[in-house]
């Protein structure tokens, strides 16, 4: 996405999900800001259409989602999948995690991030024109 694709609207949505972020969202950002993770930047509560995303890295095209309760529910499960689908056509790999697996197991969750990021940036670095570096 795009500095154009912003519209105030979503730059002020993103800017109340950013001051709203539930603990295991505090939790995980805490380890992935400021280029912790293997160098990879993240972005915060990003908006890519009508969605906007937990964590995000543009260089490697990952999305990080973290779900609560409520995405144990059909209804929300079928919104979860229309928004993979979506990122998908935008060639966004979307890693779930639920947040209680934060609350027990961060570092868990930190090591599959990391090897999902390391292989995306192996991945960009073999296409034409690709990523070598965060």
């Amino acid at each position: 996405m795009s500095r154009f694709d912003r519209t105030e609207k979503k730059t002020k949505r993103s800017r109340v999900l950013r001051n709203e972020m539930p603990t295991a969202e505090v939790m995980l950002w805490s380890r992935l800001k400021n280029r912790q993770l293997e160098g990879f930047r993240f972005r915060r509560q990003h908006p890519v259409g009508s969605y906007f995303l937990d964590f995000y890295c543009p260089k490697i095209k990952l999305c990080i989602e973290l779900d609560g309760d409520q995405h144990g529910q059909e209804s929300v499960l079928r919104k979860d999948q229309q928004r993979t689908g979506f990122l998908a056509t935008k060639n966004i790999t979307v890693l779930r995690f639920w947040n209680d697996e934060v609350y027990k197991t961060l570092e868990g969750v930190i090591g599959a991030i990391s090897e999902q990021a390391l292989y995306l940036r192996k991945e960009a670095a073999s296409q034409p024109g690709g990523v070598s570096s965060p």
